[in-house]
């Protein structure tokens, strides 16, 4: 890990809210810079669907002397995921605590990332072993924070609150909360629906009463869903969508909340 510059978990209280969606964006996003070097880890060990969003269904892993080698999207963008290691993608991963540990365990050691800009860690949702483990593997290679993902609706908004709570409680940054799915507009007649009314002020009061800071709103969008089942990006699909654009936003502040710590380190090493 002395090799990644900047190591960032993708979190989220509730599932179905698009957080691997949103993981494989950022990665996209992140990677548009050719000198920028992504890579984007799936430790949803029973679930892994960035293989699917990303376009490497039917990938294998690669053993070599320094390490398992991440499959490659781009030349700048690797993955890796548990889905690379089944035989098939229906394939069911019944495994206890212990031995989802020991995998995270060997995809942070053993994979051959290379020099790393970003490391995004694509999580399963909930507080439960795989964040405990990842967090404290990664604990003395220092984590920049989480980004948490929620949908505007309470039900959601509930389950999130554990998930600030938990990066509290094991003092990990927030880097700030996304709202997915955040309103409809129209294509044709351009008016905006709220598909999931935020019933008790969404993710900005959320944010407003826990302090933490709101990075954006990404309203829904089809091609989103038909991008990432393509596996493909969206940002190709519609680059002139408001879900593009306010991905955009996002992506800036992530970049700015990582940069003072980027140019601490350059100047500790210059010195």
């Amino acid at each position: 890990m002395k090799t990644v510059k900047h190591k960032i978990l993708i979190l989220s209280g509730k599932g179905g809210v698009g957080k691997s969606t949103f993981s494989a964006h950022l990665a996209h996003g992140l990677a548009e810079d050719e000198n920028t070097q992504v890579a984007l880890l799936d430790i949803d060990i029973c679930g892994p669907s960035i293989p699917k969003i990303m376009g490497l269904e039917g990938e294998q892993v690669h053993q070599s002397g320094s390490g398992w080698s991440p499959v490659y999207v781009e030349d700048n963008l690797g993955v890796m995921s548990v889905g690379f290691l089944l035989s098939s993608p229906d394939d069911a991963v019944i495994w206890r605590g212990p031995k989802k540990n020991g995998m995270i365990k060997q995809f942070l050691r053993d994979v051959d990332w290379g020099d790393v800009d970003y490391l995004l860690v694509d999580t399963p949702p909930g507080t439960s072993d795989e964040h405990l483990s990842v967090v404290q593997y990664l604990a003395a290679t220092h984590i920049d924070g989480a980004v948490i993902v929620t949908t505007p609706q309470e039900v959601s908004l509930q389950d999130v609150r554990k998930e600030i709570n938990f990066c509290h409680k094991v003092k990990l940054p927030v880097v700030g909360v996304v709202e997915n799915m955040s309103g409809f507009v129209c294509p044709r007649c351009k008016k905006e629906s709220q598909i999931f009314p935020p019933t008790t002020g969404g993710a900005e009061a959320m944010c407003r009463d826990l302090k933490v800071p709101l990075l954006g709103k990404v309203p829904l969008d089809p091609h989103i869903g038909k991008s990432c089942d393509k596996g493909q990006s969206f940002f190709i699909e519609a680059p002139d969508s408001p879900a593009t654009l306010a991905y955009r936003s996002i992506i800036q502040k992530i970049q700015e909340f990582c940069s003072p710590r980027q140019s601490k380190e350059e100047s500790l090493s210059s010195s």
